[in-house]
């Protein structure tokens, strides 16, 4: 579904992704790891079209979409969970989803369903009225999450899913995802957390400088930290 090749980004002119491939597809999760530095954030932000490639192209489903802008981005089923969140704190909750919603609307998708997404996150369902400013990192992230699957995506991209939040709320909120697995949409999930990404995904990219060092295939997330390979991407990285 997603196919990365030869892709290099950057800021002021200067690349920080190097030539960067990447496969996904339908229905499968993958992870990208790597240490601070590694441009794991920079390729988010190239795949989902807020930042511009030099070269290199990013496919879904043969289509080329490296020179359409974010928004026509999701047009093609490609949704992002950004590090920051990104949501409109002076907004309601409600407010919030419901640009998400429209916009999921008009795709002609039907994936997920308002209500479904709503009993993945209580929390959500029961603060709709509430400015999103004033709820904690942990609920901003289930706003977040719960705003990028109204959009129907066939791609879902979460960067940094569990920086700065409790691990209680890193558990419910990886439960909720655990639920929609098989539902066809493919995950790409940018994480610093090795445990997080094993678990919820089927392969794996370690990226270092802008590089993709080593791929982990299907059932291999066990081998890959036992011989030290990710370890060592980084203590590099």
């Amino acid at each position: 579904m997603l196919k990365v090749r030869e892709l290099r980004a950057g800021y002021g002119g200067v690349d920080v992704l190097h030539g960067v491939d990447l496969d996904l597809a339908e229905g499968e999760s993958a992870a990208v790891v790597g240490a601070n530095g590694a441009g794991k954030t920079t390729l988010v932000r190239a795949v989902c079209g807020l930042l511009a490639p030099s070269s290199g192209r990013i496919e879904v489903d043969g289509q080329d979409l490296a020179r359409l802008p974010g928004h026509a981005r999701v047009k093609h089923g490609i949704a992002v969970v950004l590090e920051g969140r990104n949501l409109f704190p002076e907004l309601t909750v409600a407010e919030n989803l419901r640009v998400a919603q429209e916009a999921g609307r008009r795709s002609g998708r039907r994936i997920f369903s308002r209500e479904e997404i709503l009993s993945l996150f209580p929390v959500v369902a029961e603060r709709l009225d509430t400015p999103v400013g004033l709820m904690s990192g942990g609920q901003q992230q289930m706003v977040a999450i719960a705003r990028a699957l109204l959009l129907q995506p066939r791609l879902l991209l979460l960067d940094e899913l569990s920086t700065g939040l409790a691990p209680k709320v890193v558990r419910e909120i990886l439960a909720a995802l655990a639920h929609l697995r098989g539902r066809g949409t493919s995950l790409l999930l940018v994480e610093q957390s090795i445990a997080i990404a094993a678990e919820m995904t089927q392969r794996g990219y370690v990226m270092s400088v802008g590089r993709v060092v080593h791929r982990i295939e299907h059932g291999g997330w066990a081998a890959t930290v036992e011989d030290g390979t990710l370890l060592k991407a980084y203590l590099h990285g």
